[in-house]
């Protein structure tokens, strides 16, 4: 009768040629020149049973025979690893049996019902079987269905055209187990897109033909010219059709198995996971014997460093607590904070319980690594809940050094975002971390300890502190003020409701109190960020004039810069202007030296990336603030890469110079902030106090001060991919960056000049590993990339004359970048074919031009030194 499935013959044997094809290569490259293998064979199918009262529900046996496996693309001879090994040698006796012990499915209006094996079959041959045993499943109506084979539980859609059957497979809603991690910023992350789709040709009610074809394809969303794909394909083709064996009579499925082989069992059809085992890997020790010269604190601005923190990670990730601790404990001074660094970047229960029963943070001498503890958590890529449990735990404890007490919460806050971030603002370490950091800012009464919850928060940025961060922004003093301020600043736009505005425009326009130039100028910021109104704008324009000379020309710089950047305001400010009352000329001429300016470091297809640059000064010359931002973007995400903050106030005293109104009392100040990919980080204090300051200046070497020194996991991507075929893959991307950060600032009062300087150096290292793993033969393909650069911002001010004159410099030097591709093969033995490509070019220099007045007074600096005595003091 008709069936809903495909049916086959009585007393007929099937013989089809199979073969199964992986290939691993670039995402553009055409398949003739990839890395890859073939597996081929013989299989047999013939009809066991067909149930009497249902011609729907039958019985298949299908056996492989005289397997092959060789190269997908013809090598030479030298090339070729599998030359002269039988396929039992290659993928050894025992297995090479079991892959030849038929299975037997039965099928229900074409679906797989069961899927009978034997129990102890290895892993791998199993997998290659459910492969082979998916195939068969395919139903004869158009239409959409949930069904199990090999990948899981899966999303599929079939299209019929009288003898030909087409079956989409939508992989992204596969149920399986996964394994792996994404990195926490879209940015550093890896796109994935899979596809699947089987033509089925049929003739005689069975099937002629089947061709299946599935594509994983992964991009670095950085750079999508770095990327790796992989491709499965599968073909089963009908030779001939033989007189076979005849049915086995019975009533149910049960009792005609038993007749068949007793020791047939049903076993899933969902593919199992492999574990593959490494043969010949070092152990962690030898591996960190090997990598450990390149990493010294002065060899941290190099590509090897980077490229060695990665590997080292890589093994921490496979490595036992103990092994773990040998290596820090028996670690000398100088390489513990990288040491620390990557154990922290693994990001495992055993490196975590590894690096805390290390430190102790009741011993103030080992600070310098817990911080370095820290901060790696903080910029941790996927961290648990584990490690802010275990955060908040120590939180609670003894803890010998204040400024590691401040970081810790600092860090925390940032735990809470990330976790947030990613659904789990419920977990009960959050909830409880949140509580902690909200209870006991409202409990504290000193200013260093209100400050540190305030930093948390602009970590966290939860939305319902919100509120307090108003508070603590009205209602305190500078310093306070100021973070609670620049907090605010970091949130999305959309949760800067018309109460923060409100706010900020209250603080701008000084209704109820006087605030300092700093918090302000924060605030007119975020007015201006938060799609304003009309009224907001207009107000704000109206009051450039009434405004201290440098506050004035600082503001009248930022309209200038929205207009310019074209910022998401700009089209109010620009209706604003047309209205002539706010446009007044004499408002918009104003002398000073301060400025605001962004422009485009890169304007990439993929990413780009800003660089904003802000400069605020007191009416005497001397810096109150420069501010020194780089974000990264994409269509869909943003990345605060980076943000200097260098603050002074109170300095007048040292130029004998009058302070700005209403900063009379100011103490003598300077420090610097940071944010570092997303982290703000715990601020550094240059000097407090009139006292300390004269000492430093008298001391003063200009020596930069280090901001921060280190190695970060950017990019983590890790993938364990079922390919229907039956072997597993895997895909790694690591990008990791080496980087030191230093700062400084020195007056001379010879000259009457002061100078800034921040200088980063970084260097960046990403790898990428595709690999296709059938336990007998691997095949895959390894991507470098390697940046090393240095980012150079000099800011120099003459303060004997006004408006006195400042220099911005901010340069690149020449970098070099360079990439290499290698496609390999090999087997467990050793042998191995490479093939490699790379290209190494030099990125040329560049001076930013910040803008056109700056230009113009840097040759007045420049100009204006006299050659013949360049010492300072």
């Amino acid at each position: 009768g008709h069936t809903t499935g495909p049916s086959l013959n009585n007393d007929k044997l099937y013989k089809f040629a199979y073969s199964a094809e992986v290939y691993v290569d670039r995402v553009k490259a055409s398949l003739q020149k990839s890395a890859g293998y073939r597996i081929s064979s013989g299989v047999d199918v013939n009809l066991l049973w067909r149930n009497p009262d249902n011609d729907d529900d039958q019985l298949i046996k299908i056996t492989i025979r005289d397997v092959q496996v060789e190269n997908v693309n013809e090598r030479p001879a030298a090339k070729n690893i599998f030359k002269g090994k039988s396929t039992e040698k290659l993928i050894g006796k025992e297995h090479l049996e079991a892959l030849q012990r038929p299975i037997v499915l039965e099928l229900v209006r074409g679906k797989v019902k069961t899927f009978y094996s034997y129990q102890n079959e290895p892993v791998f041959t199993q997998n290659i079987k459910r492969g082979l045993a998916s195939l068969f499943q395919l139903q004869l109506h158009s239409g959409a269905a949930h069904e199990v084979d090999i990948s899981g539980k899966c999303n599929t859609t079939y299209h019929v055209r009288q003898d030909q059957v087409t079956k989409v497979k939508a992989l992204d809603s596969c149920e399986i187990e996964k394994q792996g991690f994404t990195s926490h910023n879209q940015i550093l992350d890896v796109t994935t897109k899979a596809t699947s789709a089987t033509i089925y040709v049929l003739e005689d009610s069975f099937i002629k033909s089947i061709k299946a074809e599935e594509n994983y394809v992964f991009l670095l969303n950085s750079r999508r010219k770095t990327g790796a794909k992989i491709v499965s394909k599968q073909r089963l083709e009908l030779k001939s059709v033989q007189a076979g064996p005849g049915l086995i009579a019975g009533k149910q499925v049960a009792s005609v198995i038993k007749t068949l082989d007793s020791s047939y069992v049903a076993v899933p059809l969902v593919a199992e996971p492999v574990k593959s085992e490494c043969k010949k890997c070092p152990s962690l020790s030898e591996h960190w014997q090997s990598i450990r010269e390149h990493m010294y604190p002065e060899k941290l601005s190099k590509a090897e460093a980077a490229r060695s923190f990665l590997s080292f990670i890589q093994n921490i990730r496979k490595a036992t607590k103990e092994e773990i601790l040998q290596i820090i404990r028996s670690e000398n001074k100088e390489l513990l904070p990288q040491v620390v660094d990557a154990v922290t970047s693994a990001q495992t229960p055993a490196s975590l319980e590894a690096i805390l029963e290390f430190l102790d943070f009741k011993d103030a001498s080992t600070s310098t690594l817990q911080e370095r503890f820290l901060y790696a958590c903080g910029f941790a890529s996927h961290p648990s809940e584990m490690l802010l449990k275990s955060l908040t735990a120590k939180f609670k404890g003894d803890i010998a050094n204040e400024e590691i007490r401040e970081t810790l919460v600092i860090v925390m806050g940032a735990l809470i975002r990330k976790l947030c971030d990613r659904e789990g603002c419920k977990l009960p370490a959050v909830v409880e971390a949140k509580r902690l950091i909200l209870s006991r800012l409202e409990k504290a009464k000193k200013d260093d300890n209100v400050r540190m919850y305030l930093l948390a928060l602009k970590n966290a940025l939860l939305p319902e502190a919100i509120p307090l961060l108003l508070k603590y922004a009205e209602s305190e003093e500078g310093p306070i003020s100021n973070v609670a301020v620049t907090a605010l600043q970091r949130y999305d736009p959309s949760f800067l409701t018309k109460e923060v505005r409100e706010t900020m425009n209250r603080i701008y326009h000084q209704n109820r109190k006087v605030h300092e130039k700093t918090v302000r100028t924060t605030a007119a910021a975020i007015v201006l960020n938060s799609n304003p109104s009309y009224m907001e704008v207009k107000n704000i324009l109206l009051s450039i004039g009434e405004l201290s000379l440098e506050m004035n020309k600082y503001m009248v710089s930022m309209i200038q810069d929205i207009l310019h950047f074209e910022m998401p305001s700009s089209k109010t400010v620009r209706k604003v202007l047309k209205d002539m009352h706010a446009y007044n000329y004499d408002r918009f001429s104003k002398t000073g030296s301060s400025s605001a300016y962004s422009g485009y470091i890169t304007r990439g297809p993929d990413v780009s990336s800003t660089y904003s640059l802000d400069i605020l000064y007191s009416g005497s010359g001397i810096l109150r603030r420069s501010n020194m931002n780089i974000r990264m973007f994409d269509r869909n995400a943003e990345l605060h890469a980076s943000q200097v903050v260098i603050e002074a106030q109170g300095l007048e005293s040292i130029i004998a110079a009058t302070p700005d109104e209403g900063e009379e009392n100011l103490d003598s100040f300077a420090g610097m902030s940071a944010i570092l990919f997303d982290v703000q980080l715990r601020p550094v204090t240059f000097f407090q106090g009139y006292g300390d300051l004269m000492s430093k200046m008298f001391s003063a070497t200009g020596d930069p001060i280090n901001v921060v020194k280190g190695l970060i996991l950017l990019t983590d991507y890790s993938q364990e991919i079922q390919l229907q075929s039956g072997p597993r893959a895997s895909v790694e991307f690591l990008g990791g960056l080496a980087i030191d950060i230093s700062g400084g600032m020195e007056f001379s009062l010879w000259y009457r000049e002061s100078k800034t300087n921040v200088k980063n150096r970084v260097a960046m290292f990403i790898a990428g590993n595709t690999e296709v793993d059938s336990f007998f033969v691997k095949t895959g393909m390894e991507t470098t990339l390697e940046v090393e650069t240095t980012l150079d911002f000099i800011s120099t001010v003459q303060f004997s004359q006004y408006p006195f004159l400042v220099c911005m410099q901010m340069d690149r030097v020449e970098s070099p970048f360079r990439r290499h591709v290698t496609k390999y093969e090999s087997l467990p033995s050793g042998r191995r074919y490479t093939a490699r490509r790379g290209k190494a070019e030099l990125l040329a220099g560049n001076e930013y031009p910040l803008h056109q007045e700056n230009s113009n007074m840097c040759r007045k600096v420049f100009g204006a030194k006299s050659e013949s005595s360049s010492s300072w003091f």
